[in-house]
């Protein structure tokens, strides 16, 4: 398969699971070169695992995973990074790293061994600190951040790998209204400007209506509903999924927002 025209990500018949327990089965999904895709659901629907089986880090036990076309148990872990970069939610560091030097954890697969970081290396760190707005933060311990600020230092660190994939957990769980919003646009750009692909899993309904182009709503480890937001977020199947009473608006700007039947508009 043509690694340059194939999907960027592509599961067929993944099941993935804690011992007897599957957390995922068989899921199959596609996310194209290029887009900008979110996985959602209710805590313990797959969302983190399927991400954690893309990096790698969760062993399958059926289907296959493809990245950019090829299998991934044919990637080495050095090639899988430098095609694919993980943001997870939560992330500590065994030593008293500073925020720059945990960015410049993200070019390690891409340093030649036994040499030391040139040019390139610092242009991508401070290049990625800049474009999450952690510049004055470098020389802080990253033990020291607030939630929000650790949020936006490990996407930079993300960032700095180059990946051609970036696979986010949460990217705006810790962060404030303007952060959440700042976050996702500078990613929207990179991936308009870039073609960077994204594949991020949300809780934020309304915010992963706006800012992707694609939608997969889990539930229960299996794939419910897929499409785009207008398809993906109905209220019958929001009902379903959820299990309580959510009402769906378009607003005049287009985009759709889900809230409480409680607090319906």
């Amino acid at each position: 398969m043509d690694a340059v025209s194939a999907a960027a990500v592509e599961t067929v018949g993944v099941t993935v699971g804690y011992g007897k327990t599957p957390l995922i089965v068989e899921m199959s999904l596609r996310v194209e070169t290029g887009e900008m895709a979110a996985l959602l659901g209710p805590n313990g629907a797959g969302k983190t695992t399927l991400l954690r089986a893309l990096t790698g880090l969760h062993p399958l036990r059926a289907g296959v995973v493809r990245l950019f076309g090829i299998e991934g148990t044919r990637l080495s872990a050095a090639e899988r990074a430098r095609l694919v970069a993980a943001a997870p939610q939560e992330m500590t560091v065994p030593m008293p790293f500073t925020v720059e030097e945990v960015v410049g954890i993200g070019r390690t697969a891409r340093l030649p061994r036994w040499r030391a970081p040139g040019p390139d290396h610092r242009r991508a760190v401070e290049e990625a600190m800049r474009r999450m707005d952690v510049l004055d933060l470098r020389d802080r311990l990253f033990e020291e951040l607030s939630g929000g600020e650790r949020q936006q230092v490990v996407i930079a660190m993300a960032l700095a790998q180059e990946p051609r994939l970036l696979l986010l957990d949460e990217p705006t769980a810790h962060l404030d209204i303007h952060h959440r919003l700042e976050i996702l646009r500078l990613i929207r750009r990179l991936n308009r400007e870039r073609g960077l692909t994204v594949l991020m899993t949300s809780h934020d309904l309304n915010l992963a209506a706006e800012f992707c182009q694609r939608l997969f709503l889990l539930d229960r480890g299996r794939i419910v509903a897929r499409g785009t937001p207008e398809e993906t977020l109905t209220e019958p199947l929001l009902r379903q999924v959820y299990r309580c009473d959510l009402c769906v608006r378009r607003e005049e700007d287009g985009v759709l927002t889900v809230r409480p039947a409680r607090t319906a508009f």
